[in-house]
Protein backbone atom coordinates (compact mmCIF):
# COMPACT_ATOMS: atom_id res chain seq x y z
CA UNK A 1 0.00 0.00 0.00
CA UNK A 2 1.07 3.35 -0.72
CA UNK A 3 2.72 5.38 1.59
CA UNK A 4 0.62 8.08 1.93
CA UNK A 5 -2.20 6.19 2.16
CA UNK A 6 -0.71 4.18 5.43
CA UNK A 7 -0.15 7.59 6.82
CA UNK A 8 -3.60 8.90 6.56
CA UNK A 9 -5.14 5.84 8.05
CA UNK A 10 -2.33 5.31 10.76
CA UNK A 11 -3.13 9.59 11.78
CA UNK A 12 -6.48 9.17 11.97
CA UNK A 13 -6.83 6.08 13.51
CA UNK A 14 -4.77 7.71 16.56
CA UNK A 15 -6.95 10.92 16.23
CA UNK A 16 -10.64 8.83 16.55
CA UNK A 17 -9.18 6.94 19.59
CA UNK A 18 -7.47 10.16 21.73
CA UNK A 19 -8.93 10.31 25.16
CA UNK A 20 -10.19 13.52 27.17
CA UNK A 21 -7.69 13.16 29.71
CA UNK A 22 -4.58 12.88 27.34
CA UNK A 23 -2.03 15.45 27.09
CA UNK A 24 -0.21 16.30 23.79
CA UNK A 25 1.94 18.93 22.22
CA UNK A 26 0.17 19.86 18.76
CA UNK A 27 -2.83 17.03 18.83
CA UNK A 28 -5.96 16.97 17.40
CA UNK A 29 -9.15 17.96 19.93
CA UNK A 30 -9.93 15.23 22.05
CA UNK A 31 -13.40 12.77 20.69
CA UNK A 32 -13.01 10.24 23.88
CA UNK A 33 -16.81 8.95 22.80
CA UNK A 34 -15.75 7.99 19.29
CA UNK A 35 -12.80 6.55 21.03
CA UNK A 36 -14.81 4.73 23.37
CA UNK A 37 -17.64 4.10 20.20
CA UNK A 38 -14.68 2.93 17.63
CA UNK A 39 -12.94 0.70 20.36
CA UNK A 40 -16.30 -1.45 21.24
CA UNK A 41 -17.10 -1.49 17.50
CA UNK A 42 -15.00 -4.22 15.56
CA UNK A 43 -15.90 -2.32 11.99
CA UNK A 44 -14.39 1.16 12.80
CA UNK A 45 -10.94 -0.16 11.53
CA UNK A 46 -13.18 -0.76 7.70
CA UNK A 47 -14.85 3.10 7.80
CA UNK A 48 -10.96 4.33 7.13
CA UNK A 49 -10.64 1.96 3.80
CA UNK A 50 -7.96 0.46 4.08
CA UNK A 51 -7.62 -2.94 2.64
CA UNK A 52 -5.22 -5.49 4.13
CA UNK A 53 -2.54 -6.47 2.27
CA UNK A 54 -1.00 -9.90 2.81
CA UNK A 55 1.41 -9.74 0.00
CA UNK A 56 5.29 -9.37 0.42
CA UNK A 57 6.99 -5.79 -0.45
CA UNK A 58 10.05 -5.67 -1.48
CA UNK A 59 10.67 -4.15 -4.84
CA UNK A 60 12.33 -1.20 -4.33
CA UNK A 61 16.34 -1.29 -4.31
CA UNK A 62 18.40 1.65 -2.08
CA UNK A 63 22.50 1.02 -2.38
CA UNK A 64 22.44 3.00 0.37
CA UNK A 65 23.73 1.47 3.91
CA UNK A 66 23.30 4.10 6.56
CA UNK A 67 24.80 3.25 10.05
CA UNK A 68 24.55 4.46 13.38
CA UNK A 69 26.74 7.04 15.37
CA UNK A 70 26.69 6.77 18.41
CA UNK A 71 26.62 10.54 19.30
CA UNK A 72 24.18 11.94 16.78
CA UNK A 73 21.64 9.49 17.03
CA UNK A 74 21.60 9.70 20.16
CA UNK A 75 17.72 10.52 21.15
CA UNK A 76 17.39 13.89 23.43
CA UNK A 77 17.46 13.49 27.50
CA UNK A 78 14.13 13.34 28.74
CA UNK A 79 11.83 15.70 29.30
CA UNK A 80 11.22 17.43 32.80
CA UNK A 81 8.83 18.93 34.24
CA UNK A 82 5.13 20.06 31.84
CA UNK A 83 6.13 17.71 29.75
CA UNK A 84 7.77 14.80 31.79
CA UNK A 85 5.87 11.13 30.77
CA UNK A 86 3.06 10.57 33.19
CA UNK A 87 4.35 8.32 36.27
CA UNK A 88 2.86 4.85 36.52
CA UNK A 89 -0.48 4.90 38.39
CA UNK A 90 -4.05 3.10 37.88
CA UNK A 91 -7.09 4.59 38.04
CA UNK A 92 -7.51 8.12 35.41
CA UNK A 93 -3.45 7.26 34.15
CA UNK A 94 -4.64 3.60 32.74
CA UNK A 95 -6.11 6.34 30.03
CA UNK A 96 -3.01 6.93 28.78
CA UNK A 97 -2.77 3.14 27.76
CA UNK A 98 -6.00 3.44 26.41
CA UNK A 99 -4.70 6.02 24.48
CA UNK A 100 -1.73 3.99 22.63
CA UNK A 101 -3.86 1.05 22.38
CA UNK A 102 -6.80 2.87 20.62
CA UNK A 103 -4.31 4.23 17.76
CA UNK A 104 -4.20 0.74 16.52
CA UNK A 105 -6.17 -2.02 17.61
CA UNK A 106 -5.93 -5.65 16.85
CA UNK A 107 -4.60 -8.28 18.99
CA UNK A 108 -6.07 -10.97 21.43
CA UNK A 109 -6.30 -9.17 24.98
CA UNK A 110 -7.81 -11.57 27.83
CA UNK A 111 -11.12 -10.58 29.30
CA UNK A 112 -11.12 -8.66 32.57
CA UNK A 113 -14.34 -6.97 34.77
CA UNK A 114 -14.53 -4.21 33.39
CA UNK A 115 -11.33 -2.38 33.16
CA UNK A 116 -10.35 -0.72 30.27
CA UNK A 117 -6.04 -0.89 30.65
CA UNK A 118 -6.15 -3.62 28.42
CA UNK A 119 -7.53 -2.27 25.51
CA UNK A 120 -4.08 -0.48 25.05
CA UNK A 121 -2.99 -3.68 23.29
CA UNK A 122 -6.47 -3.56 21.34
CA UNK A 123 -5.80 -0.58 19.53
CA UNK A 124 -2.18 -0.52 19.73
CA UNK A 125 -2.32 -4.08 17.15
CA UNK A 126 -5.09 -2.43 15.60
CA UNK A 127 -2.83 0.64 13.94
CA UNK A 128 -0.54 -1.82 13.22
CA UNK A 129 -2.68 -3.41 11.11
CA UNK A 130 -2.29 -6.80 12.98
CA UNK A 131 -4.28 -10.05 14.08
CA UNK A 132 -3.13 -12.35 16.08
CA UNK A 133 0.57 -13.45 16.55
CA UNK A 134 1.66 -16.43 14.16
CA UNK A 135 2.48 -19.91 15.15
CA UNK A 136 4.71 -20.21 18.70
CA UNK A 137 8.80 -20.00 18.40
CA UNK A 138 10.35 -23.52 19.85
CA UNK A 139 10.76 -22.18 23.49
CA UNK A 140 13.98 -22.53 25.27
CA UNK A 141 15.51 -24.47 28.27
CA UNK A 142 18.87 -25.65 29.24
CA UNK A 143 21.18 -26.57 32.24
CA UNK A 144 21.35 -29.64 33.56
CA UNK A 145 23.59 -31.82 35.79
CA UNK A 146 24.01 -31.00 39.44
CA UNK A 147 27.03 -28.33 38.43
CA UNK A 148 25.32 -27.66 35.04
CA UNK A 149 28.80 -29.03 32.97
CA UNK A 150 30.75 -25.97 33.96
CA UNK A 151 33.35 -24.92 36.46
CA UNK A 152 32.51 -23.20 39.55
CA UNK A 153 35.44 -22.92 41.14
CA UNK A 154 34.98 -19.12 41.50
CA UNK A 155 38.38 -17.68 40.55
CA UNK A 156 39.58 -20.21 37.90
CA UNK A 157 39.29 -17.92 34.64
CA UNK A 158 41.27 -15.27 33.88
CA UNK A 159 40.63 -11.54 34.75
CA UNK A 160 39.79 -10.39 38.84
CA UNK A 161 37.93 -12.46 41.22
CA UNK A 162 34.92 -13.82 39.37
CA UNK A 163 36.39 -14.40 36.36
CA UNK A 164 35.82 -10.56 35.05
CA UNK A 165 38.95 -8.13 34.54
CA UNK A 166 38.48 -4.55 36.43
CA UNK A 167 37.95 -1.57 34.58
CA UNK A 168 37.32 1.94 35.25
CA UNK A 169 33.89 2.68 34.66
CA UNK A 170 33.64 4.61 31.02
CA UNK A 171 33.17 7.98 31.37
CA UNK A 172 29.86 9.03 30.19
CA UNK A 173 27.11 11.39 31.31
CA UNK A 174 24.12 8.92 29.92
CA UNK A 175 22.13 7.35 32.69
CA UNK A 176 22.88 3.81 33.19
CA UNK A 177 19.92 0.81 33.72
CA UNK A 178 20.27 -2.59 34.81
CA UNK A 179 19.37 -5.41 32.18
CA UNK A 180 17.41 -7.58 34.93
CA UNK A 181 19.78 -10.53 34.73
CA UNK A 182 21.98 -11.73 37.44
CA UNK A 183 25.13 -12.38 36.34
CA UNK A 184 24.51 -10.07 33.05
CA UNK A 185 24.39 -6.89 34.77
CA UNK A 186 28.06 -7.56 36.62
CA UNK A 187 29.38 -7.83 32.99
CA UNK A 188 27.86 -4.73 32.01
CA UNK A 189 30.57 -2.58 33.98
CA UNK A 190 28.56 0.76 35.09
CA UNK A 191 24.96 -0.51 33.33
CA UNK A 192 23.26 -0.22 30.29
CA UNK A 193 23.61 3.36 28.56
CA UNK A 194 19.59 4.43 28.97
CA UNK A 195 18.21 4.81 25.81
CA UNK A 196 20.29 2.40 24.25
CA UNK A 197 19.07 -0.10 21.22
CA UNK A 198 19.64 -3.48 22.10
CA UNK A 199 19.57 -6.98 20.11
CA UNK A 200 19.97 -11.03 21.67
CA UNK A 201 21.36 -12.86 18.65
CA UNK A 202 20.83 -16.75 19.66
CA UNK A 203 19.50 -19.89 18.02
CA UNK A 204 15.59 -21.68 18.79
CA UNK A 205 15.60 -22.24 22.84
CA UNK A 206 18.54 -20.10 23.77
CA UNK A 207 15.90 -18.22 26.00
CA UNK A 208 15.51 -14.78 23.80
CA UNK A 209 11.86 -14.19 24.50
CA UNK A 210 12.58 -14.66 28.04
CA UNK A 211 15.56 -12.19 27.77
CA UNK A 212 12.85 -9.72 26.61
CA UNK A 213 10.62 -10.38 29.11
CA UNK A 214 13.17 -10.20 31.91
CA UNK A 215 14.38 -6.77 30.83
CA UNK A 216 10.91 -5.63 30.66
CA UNK A 217 10.06 -7.12 34.35
CA UNK A 218 12.93 -5.18 35.58
CA UNK A 219 11.36 -1.63 34.50
CA UNK A 220 8.03 -2.62 35.91
CA UNK A 221 9.32 -3.63 39.42
CA UNK A 222 10.81 -0.08 39.54
CA UNK A 223 7.66 1.51 39.00
CA UNK A 224 8.21 2.24 34.71
CA UNK A 225 6.04 1.41 31.97
CA UNK A 226 6.55 -0.88 29.54
CA UNK A 227 5.65 -2.14 25.95
CA UNK A 228 6.27 -5.85 24.57
CA UNK A 229 5.49 -6.36 20.36
CA UNK A 230 5.83 -10.17 19.69
CA UNK A 231 5.70 -11.10 16.04
CA UNK A 232 5.67 -14.77 16.11
CA UNK A 233 3.64 -15.60 19.69
CA UNK A 234 -0.11 -14.79 21.08
CA UNK A 235 -0.75 -12.12 23.93
CA UNK A 236 -1.96 -15.07 26.14
CA UNK A 237 0.88 -17.17 24.87
CA UNK A 238 3.32 -14.38 26.08
CA UNK A 239 1.63 -12.95 29.28
CA UNK A 240 1.38 -17.04 30.45
CA UNK A 241 5.35 -17.84 29.44
CA UNK A 242 6.26 -14.71 32.11
CA UNK A 243 3.15 -15.80 34.65
CA UNK A 244 5.21 -19.18 34.49
CA UNK A 245 8.17 -17.33 35.73
CA UNK A 246 6.57 -15.88 38.48
CA UNK A 247 6.29 -12.31 36.73
CA UNK A 248 2.41 -10.99 37.01
CA UNK A 249 2.41 -9.29 33.42
CA UNK A 250 -1.14 -9.88 33.30
CA UNK A 251 -1.74 -7.38 36.35
CA UNK A 252 0.40 -4.90 35.05
CA UNK A 253 -1.49 -4.76 31.87
CA UNK A 254 -4.83 -4.45 33.90
CA UNK A 255 -3.33 -1.29 35.53
CA UNK A 256 -2.02 -0.07 32.52
CA UNK A 257 1.51 -0.11 33.33
CA UNK A 258 2.31 -2.69 30.46
CA UNK A 259 1.01 -3.18 26.91
CA UNK A 260 1.86 -7.06 25.20
CA UNK A 261 0.90 -6.52 22.15
CA UNK A 262 0.74 -9.32 19.06
CA UNK A 263 1.00 -8.09 15.50
CA UNK A 264 0.90 -10.33 12.22
CA UNK A 265 4.82 -9.61 10.50
CA UNK A 266 3.15 -9.17 6.96
CA UNK A 267 0.61 -6.63 8.13
CA UNK A 268 3.54 -4.37 10.13
CA UNK A 269 5.84 -4.25 7.16
CA UNK A 270 2.92 -3.48 4.68
CA UNK A 271 2.65 -0.46 7.02
CA UNK A 272 6.19 0.31 8.16
CA UNK A 273 5.97 3.91 7.40
CA UNK A 274 3.49 4.88 9.05
CA UNK A 275 4.00 3.14 12.25
CA UNK A 276 7.33 4.19 12.53
CA UNK A 277 6.47 8.41 12.09
CA UNK A 278 3.62 7.77 14.69
CA UNK A 279 5.79 5.38 17.46
CA UNK A 280 8.35 7.80 18.65
CA UNK A 281 5.14 10.11 20.01
CA UNK A 282 2.94 7.54 20.69
CA UNK A 283 5.52 5.59 23.03
CA UNK A 284 6.46 9.21 24.82
CA UNK A 285 2.63 9.46 25.78
CA UNK A 286 2.26 6.63 26.97
CA UNK A 287 5.49 6.95 29.40
CA UNK A 288 7.04 3.63 28.52
CA UNK A 289 11.04 3.52 29.69
CA UNK A 290 11.51 0.07 27.77
CA UNK A 291 10.15 -1.26 24.79
CA UNK A 292 10.75 -4.96 23.18
CA UNK A 293 10.21 -6.31 19.73
CA UNK A 294 10.37 -10.12 19.50
CA UNK A 295 11.84 -10.54 16.73
CA UNK A 296 12.92 -8.42 14.58
CA UNK A 297 14.21 -11.30 12.01
CA UNK A 298 10.34 -12.05 10.98
CA UNK A 299 10.59 -8.41 9.99
CA UNK A 300 13.34 -9.08 8.23
CA UNK A 301 12.05 -11.74 6.67
CA UNK A 302 9.08 -9.74 4.83
CA UNK A 303 12.09 -7.62 2.46
CA UNK A 304 13.59 -9.97 -0.48
CA UNK A 305 15.72 -7.20 -1.88
CA UNK A 306 18.50 -6.82 0.64
CA UNK A 307 19.00 -3.57 0.04
CA UNK A 308 15.09 -2.74 0.68
CA UNK A 309 15.46 -4.89 3.87
CA UNK A 310 18.96 -2.76 5.30
CA UNK A 311 16.84 0.27 4.57
CA UNK A 312 13.52 -0.43 5.99
CA UNK A 313 15.13 -1.01 9.00
CA UNK A 314 17.60 1.17 8.99
CA UNK A 315 14.51 3.68 9.65
CA UNK A 316 12.84 1.53 11.63
CA UNK A 317 15.56 1.35 14.39
CA UNK A 318 16.43 5.13 13.83
CA UNK A 319 12.34 5.37 14.78
CA UNK A 320 12.51 3.43 17.66
CA UNK A 321 16.09 5.63 18.91
CA UNK A 322 14.12 8.94 18.45
CA UNK A 323 11.47 7.93 20.72
CA UNK A 324 13.98 8.19 23.79
CA UNK A 325 12.71 4.70 24.63
CA UNK A 326 15.44 1.56 25.79
CA UNK A 327 15.16 -0.92 23.29
CA UNK A 328 15.86 -4.55 22.92
CA UNK A 329 14.91 -6.89 19.78
CA UNK A 330 15.72 -10.42 19.31
CA UNK A 331 17.08 -11.84 16.30
CA UNK A 332 17.85 -15.29 15.20
CA UNK A 333 21.22 -16.45 14.41
CA UNK A 334 22.70 -16.93 11.03
CA UNK A 335 22.49 -20.69 10.28
CA UNK A 336 26.21 -19.87 9.74
CA UNK A 337 27.65 -18.35 12.55
CA UNK A 338 26.12 -18.25 16.15
CA UNK A 339 28.03 -14.59 16.38
CA UNK A 340 25.79 -12.98 13.91
CA UNK A 341 22.20 -12.31 12.74
CA UNK A 342 19.56 -14.07 10.28
CA UNK A 343 21.09 -11.53 7.78
CA UNK A 344 23.87 -9.81 9.18
CA UNK A 345 21.84 -6.46 9.37
CA UNK A 346 20.74 -5.79 12.84
CA UNK A 347 23.82 -6.22 14.55
CA UNK A 348 25.47 -2.93 12.86
CA UNK A 349 22.46 -0.59 14.05
CA UNK A 350 21.87 -1.32 16.99
CA UNK A 351 24.37 0.19 20.01
CA UNK A 352 24.41 -3.06 21.85
CA UNK A 353 24.75 -7.23 20.77
CA UNK A 354 24.44 -9.65 23.10
CA UNK A 355 25.07 -13.27 21.91
CA UNK A 356 23.27 -16.48 23.48
CA UNK A 357 24.34 -20.08 21.95
CA UNK A 358 25.00 -23.72 22.57
CA UNK A 359 29.14 -25.11 23.45
CA UNK A 360 28.81 -28.62 22.55
CA UNK A 361 32.05 -30.23 24.68
CA UNK A 362 34.36 -32.65 22.60
CA UNK A 363 32.93 -35.54 24.62
CA UNK A 364 29.62 -34.74 23.56
CA UNK A 365 28.26 -35.18 26.98
CA UNK A 366 25.91 -32.27 27.18
CA UNK A 367 25.12 -29.26 25.47
CA UNK A 368 25.42 -26.02 27.42
CA UNK A 369 24.59 -22.90 27.18
CA UNK A 370 26.52 -19.81 27.21
CA UNK A 371 26.42 -15.49 26.71
CA UNK A 372 28.51 -13.17 25.48
CA UNK A 373 28.41 -9.11 25.07
CA UNK A 374 29.36 -8.59 21.40
CA UNK A 375 29.61 -4.69 21.86
CA UNK A 376 27.89 -1.92 23.83
CA UNK A 377 28.57 1.45 23.07
CA UNK A 378 29.67 4.09 25.57
CA UNK A 379 30.11 1.31 28.43
CA UNK A 380 33.08 -1.15 29.21
CA UNK A 381 31.57 -4.81 29.37
CA UNK A 382 33.66 -8.28 29.72
CA UNK A 383 34.41 -9.87 26.92
CA UNK A 384 34.59 -13.76 28.74
CA UNK A 385 32.36 -16.62 27.22
CA UNK A 386 29.88 -17.33 30.54
CA UNK A 387 27.40 -19.79 31.16
CA UNK A 388 23.89 -19.05 31.41
CA UNK A 389 20.45 -21.30 32.48
CA UNK A 390 17.12 -20.99 31.80
CA UNK A 391 15.05 -21.92 35.12
CA UNK A 392 11.58 -20.82 36.11
CA UNK A 393 12.76 -18.08 37.43
CA UNK A 394 14.47 -16.57 34.51
CA UNK A 395 17.83 -16.37 33.28
CA UNK A 396 20.45 -16.60 35.44
CA UNK A 397 24.45 -16.24 34.29
CA UNK A 398 27.02 -17.87 36.58
CA UNK A 399 29.37 -15.00 36.38
CA UNK A 400 32.43 -17.07 38.53
CA UNK A 401 32.11 -19.67 35.86
CA UNK A 402 33.78 -20.98 33.21
CA UNK A 403 33.13 -23.25 29.71
CA UNK A 404 35.43 -25.98 30.15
Amino acid sequence: MADEDDEDWFEQAFEDETPDDEPTDGSPPDESDDAESDADDPSSDESTGEPTDDSRSGDAESDSSPSFDAESDSPPEPATGDDAPPEPATGDDENDADAFADAFGGGDPAPNDGDDGDLFEDDFADAFAGGSGGAPAPGGGGGGGENFGFDLDGDTGGGAPGGFEEEEEYDSDIPRIDVGIDGLDEMIQGGLPERSLMVAIGEAGTGKTTFGLQFLHEAIENGERAVFITLEESRERVVQSATDKGWEFERHAEEGNLAVIDIDPIEMANSLTSIRNELPRLVEEFGASRLVLDSVSLLEMMYDDQSKRRTEIYDFTKSLKDAGVTTMLTSEASEDSAFASRFGIIEYLTDAVVVLRYICPEDFRETRLAVEIQKIRDANHSRETKPYEITHQGISVYRQANIF
